[in-house]
């Protein structure tokens, strides 16, 4: 109940796949949960993925938001010890956000995901 009354008054949260994008949630929960990266990782391998899943419903109508698949490869990067290309495609992620110019509709924007992506791939340089 907390967590659909006062979400804000947690730092973090550690859910599985399932209850993250449970309809029971809160909005900002449901939302949190198309934009996470998703890291599972073993002893001889890791996967990487958005944790939203493939979203077969809106592919190629250019509405999807990539931020999820993008933190998902930030991971990716760092797993791999590729730190300076995992910093590149972070501050391309923050600095697309905090110019608000180039959005996607679910986060208050206007952008479709090639817009988006292409001011991703600008930021980057």
């Amino acid at each position: 109940m907390q967590l659909v009354m006062n979400p804000y008054q947690y730092d973090t949260l550690l859910l599985e796949t399932s209850t993250a994008t449970s309809s029971a949630t809160s909005a900002p929960a449901s939302l949190a949960a198309r934009l996470v990266p998703g890291a599972n990782l073993g002893h001889e391998c890791a996967i990487f993925e958005a944790v939203h899943g493939s979203a077969p419903d809106i592919a190629g109508k250019d509405i999807a938001n990539p931020t999820a698949l993008l933190q998902s490869a930030v991971l990716m990067l760092l797993h791999l010890d590729e730190t300076a290309a995992a910093g590149k495609v972070q501050a391309a992620i923050e600095k697309v956000y905090s110019e608000r110019k180039t959005l996607t509709r679910d986060v208050g924007g206007s952008a479709g995901t090639t817009q988006f992506a292409d001011a991703i791939l600008a930021a980057i340089g």
